[in-house]
């Protein structure tokens, strides 16, 4: 299993709901979530298939974005 954090814009329980079907179709039903409360709001996805490339085009087919956490 892959684990791979990043940086969102992710801001609310709204927008989760938004990336929910996509992130779910790439990564799997509770392989992912979301540290909302955080400033830098944290995607986490645990899945074999998990890469920060992945990632990124999976969000931005619903208008969000990711980039790497440094």
């Amino acid at each position: 299993m892959n684990t791979v954090k990043m940086k969102t814009n992710i801001m609310c329980g709204s927008c989760i709901q938004k990336v929910t079907p996509v992130m779910n179709e790439n990564f799997g039903e509770g392989n992912w979530k979301v540290e909302i409360t955080n400033p830098k709001k944290i995607l986490t996805v645990t899945s074999e298939n998990a890469s920060q490339e992945k990632i990124k085009k999976a969000l931005e087919k619903v208008g969000y974005k990711a980039e790497e956490l440094v």
